[in-house]
C-alpha cells in the first residue's frame, strides 16, 4: 500500500521534517511511501475557470502534475503544514484546491483512501487545530476517511509546537506522542480499509 506524504512547508525544516519521520514509521511498519515538497515547485492558486470540469483536466500546467499521479496512486495521505496566520500554509491550499482538477477526472478520486494531518506552529497553540479541521474538511469534501490519533491528546491528529526552530520540534515531547498515537491509528485504518 502507497502513502503519500505531502508537505506544505517552503521551507526544509520543522514541517519537512516531521513529514518524513511519519513516512519513515510507516515504511517500518511495511508500508511504501513518497514524499511530495512544495519547497521550490512553481503550485499557482486555482483559478476556479472551470477548465477541468470541461476538459478533466487542470488548464494550469505547472508542478501539479506532478502531484496528480501520485494523488491516484495513493491508498492513504499525509498533509503536513506549518501554521501560517493561525491557519494552514497558502501553498497546501493551493494543493488542495488546484486537486479539483481530480474531482472534475473522477469525483471518487480520495473516495474510502484514508487520511491524516500534522501540523506544526511555533506557539503550543498558534492554529494547529484550525489548520488541522481545514485538512480533516478536505478529506470529508473528497470523500477520504479522516483519521485522528485518538483520546487523550491526538484527538485530530498529530500536532507539534516547534518554537520557530527545527530543535524545538526535536524537543516537543508531546508533539512526537501525538505523532506515534495518530499514525498507528493510521495505519490500522488503511489495513482494515484496503
Amino acid at each position: 500500500m502507497l502513502v503519500l506524504g505531502i508537505c506544505g512547508s517552503p521551507r526544509k525544516q520543522s514541517t519537512d521534517y516531521v513529514l518524513r519521520e511519519s513516512l519513515n514509521m510507516m515504511e517500518e511498519m511495511g508500508f511504501e511511501t513518497e514524499f511530495f515538497g512544495v519547497r521550490g515547485k512553481n503550485l499557482s492558486p486555482c483559478r476556479h475557470c472551470d477548465y477541468c470540469i470541461r476538459n478533466k483536466e487542470c488548464v494550469v500546467k505547472d508542478d501539479m502534475y506532478e502531484v496528480y499521479p501520485l494523488i491516484k496512486e495513493a491508498d492513504g495521505l499525509i498533509m503536513a503544514t506549518p501554521i501560517y496566520n493561525g491557519g494552514l500554509s497558502a501553498q497546501l491550499k493551493t494543493v488542495m484546491d488546484r486537486c479539483r482538477a481530480l474531482g472534475a477526472e473522477d469525483v471518487d478520486y480520495l473516495r474510502y483512501k484514508v487520511g491524516m494531518g500534522i501540523s506544526v506552529g511555533g506557539d503550543r497553540s498558534g492554529g494547529q487545530e484550525l489548520a488541522m479541521q481545514q485538512i480533516i474538511t478536505y478529506y470529508i469534501l473528497s470523500g477520504a476517511i479522516p483519521v485522528g490519533g485518538g483520546s487523550f491528546g491526538a484527538n485530530i491528529g498529530a500536532n507539534f509546537w516547534s518554537r520557530d526552530s527545527l530543535q524545538g520540534v526535536k524537543d516537543d515531547e508531546e508533539g512526537w506522542r501525538s505523532l506515534r498515537k495518530t499514525v498507528k491509528h493510521f495505519a490500522d485504518f488503511l489495513r482494515v480499509y484496503k
